[in-house]
């Protein structure tokens, strides 16, 4: 326990021998033999690391001291596998509402153009004498000129991007 636990605290401060053994005024070989467990650090030296590792001395002599760098690893990939997570299910979302938009949006250019289509031009037919419904008359004509030349390109353009985008799904 004790050897094994001075060398992974070692590691964990990123220490070498050389530099621990400067530290305690000891040689490095002894180090070595401490961390082979061929020979143990006394009272007043266990004091001594433990000062230097900011670790008791119970927990230098107790259970063995998991290396900081493998948790430090696996700490940070579980939690770059969560960023990922949730950045991916931030695309989906953003995948489907702007797939629903388009979809939304195509039906309604659709579905407007079929009722302009059907309601024919009523405007013909009303009084232009009257300066309200002249004017009236004149914007709806404006716009259903305008829809009937752009919706069909508008719908053509978001067509070709849903099918672009469900090709690209699969």
């Amino acid at each position: 326990m004790l050897k094994d636990n001075l060398k992974t605290l070692r590691k964990n401060k990123g220490l070498s021998q050389e530099e621990l053994s400067i530290k305690l005024n000891v040689v490095r070989q002894t180090i070595s033999k401490w961390e082979s467990g061929l020979s143990v650090p006394d009272a007043e030296m266990l004091i001594a690391i433990s000062e230097i590792f900011e670790t008791p001395v119970s927990e230098i002599l107790g259970e063995s001291i998991e290396e900081k760098e493998k948790n430090d690893l696996q700490a940070i990939s579980e939690k770059l596998e969560v960023i990922n997570e949730q950045l991916s299910m931030n695309q989906k979302q953003k995948r489907k509402k702007i797939l629903s938009f388009l979809i939304i949006t195509n039906m309604c250019i659709i579905l407007l153009f079929v009722l302009l289509a059907v309601l024919g031009s009523p405007y013909q037919s009303w009084d232009y004498s009257d300066s309200e419904w002249s004017v009236i008359g004149t914007l709806w004509h404006s716009f259903e000129w305008a829809f009937f030349k752009v919706a069909p390109l508008i719908v053509i353009v978001i067509t070709l991007i849903l099918v672009m985008i469900f090709c690209k799904k699969k």
